[in-house]
């Protein structure tokens, strides 16, 4: 007959190294029958007193990794640091060059704007592989060194104090995300608009007779934006003269825009023949008047957004 003792017994002797368990047997079956003893002799039942004794020595698993002095985590904390410290580095560059090399080699074999899919899901995939291995390897590290003699710690490791930034970082890389696809979409458009002709060709946009000088135009100007952005992170704060130069890239900008706009030389003459509604002289003035409204909107909405920001933080 199987006794709550004798399967107490048999749940923690599982678990512990073989040679070691008639040893751990006698020795825990010993304790086990004394505190019963102690217990009955106190006028207790002794199923009672069994059961309550069973339930004070807890999970046999437990019991059985102090027998077997076996860590019960993945990562004690003699290596956590060490693991967590090395997780981030590599984390932090590794998914990024991989996403990217993939991404550009995909661009260069004619996937367009699907490389960046690719790119993204592969940097994902990578990251998930670099977590699984490095924590494998510190866990068979854990399991078969339990100790290492790791360098101390010192005061010389302490890191710099952040600075207060007024410009977020994530703030600088969605702008220069968006002035980044913007760049992308101007040549894009000329390939691959979404609008074809009657012979199943594409049509572009805007007005193909742009690219001999003002789309280049536009499009150093949005470089220029870029580099912008970069500095004012790096500079941390808004100051009067940044203010000027971020007022001059966008009027800049927004002036041409504005100008094409109203003189119906921005948009491709052609969708016309595609677009019925777009042949009529006035629908296409219409068009015109809203597009050069919407960037004199944003013109003057960044530029006001831009002086307060600039005026709260040099007060």
């Amino acid at each position: 007959m199987n006794t709550l003792t004798d399967r107490y017994l048999a749940a923690t002797l599982r678990s512990v190294p073989t040679q070691r368990r008639d040893e751990i047997a006698t020795e825990l079956r010993a304790s086990i029958e004394d505190m019963i003893e102690d217990r009955t002799g106190s006028g207790q039942d002794t199923t009672t007193a069994e059961r309550e004794v069973l339930t004070e020595l807890g999970n046999p698993d437990l019991l059985a990794a102090r027998y077997a002095d076996r860590r019960l985590q993945l990562i004690g904390p003699a290596y956590y640091l060490v693991w967590l410290r090395l997780l981030k580095l590599l984390l932090s560059f590794i998914p990024a060059i991989v996403g990217t090399v993939v991404a550009v080699i995909d661009a260069a074999d004619g996937k367009g704007f699907g490389a960046i899919g690719t790119g993204i899901a592969t940097a994902i995939q990578v990251a998930v592989q670099v977590a699984f291995w490095l924590t494998l390897t510190f866990a068979l590290i854990e399991r078969f060194q339990p100790t290492m003699d790791l360098p101390d710690w010192t005061v010389d490791q302490l890191p710099d104090a952040p600075v207060h930034r007024d410009i977020s970082l994530a703030d600088t890389i969605a702008s220069v995300a968006m002035l980044v696809l913007t760049i992308g979409y101007l040549p894009f458009q000329h390939y691959k608009s979404w609008v074809e002709d009657d012979a199943g060709d594409n049509l572009p946009i805007l007005d193909p007779a742009l690219w001999s000088f003002w789309l280049p135009a536009l499009i150093a100007v949005l470089l220029g934006s870029v580099v912008f952005e970069i500095v004012k992170y790096r500079i941390g704060r808004w100051s009067w003269p940044l203010f000027a130069v971020k007022a001059l890239l966008n009027v800049a900008f927004a002036v041409p825009v504005v100008w094409l706009a109203l003189t119906d030389r921005l948009l491709n003459p052609a969708l016309g023949e595609r677009l019925s509604w777009l042949a009529d002289g006035d629908n296409r003035n219409t068009l015109g008047a809203l597009i050069a409204l919407g960037a004199a909107v944003v013109l003057v909405w960044d530029l006001i957004d831009t002086a307060m920001k600039t005026r709260r933080q040099t007060a």
